[in-house]
């Protein structure tokens, strides 16, 4: 059953944060068992493990057609390349990126800080109002 996406994502962060953005294709024919992967339920506990032993407070993927959209939440002193290097050294992590790879549209062999590529903020309500 798919969520009412006009009700929102509920958040609640006890801390001031960063976020990050990020988008990669996915194969097209793959995208189903791309969400059957990262469902709560099915992904590989040592992954949401991992990213959080990296520093990570929340991350969230979003799907709109074969664009998968990332949202990396950090506190305000996280170092991306430093945690993200130290993520690639986990327990299965490697596993989990050749694995995932096989749905992602990149080159074999990419790493992923190579595939996911980080999106520019052009408009913000918060500075907009300031």
């Amino acid at each position: 059953m798919k969520n009412n996406l006009k009700e929102g994502y509920k958040r609640n962060l006890p801390v001031a944060t960063k976020r990050y953005c990020q988008m990669l294709r996915i194969v097209p024919e793959t995208i189903e068992e791309y969400k059957y992967w990262h469902n709560s339920k099915n992904i590989w506990k040592e992954i949401p493990l991992g990213i959080r032993k990296a520093g990570i407070l929340d991350m969230e993927i979003y799907l709109i057609d074969n664009i998968s959209f990332m949202i990396v939440e950090t506190p305000l002193d996280f170092d991306w390349d430093e945690a993200f290097g130290r993520l690639a050294t986990y327990e299965r992590q490697a596993e989990w990126e050749a694995f995932i790879g096989k749905f992602q549209k990149a080159t074999e062999g990419q790493r992923s800080e190579e595939k996911w590529v980080l999106i520019e903020r052009v408009f913000s309500l918060a500075d907009a109002l300031k």
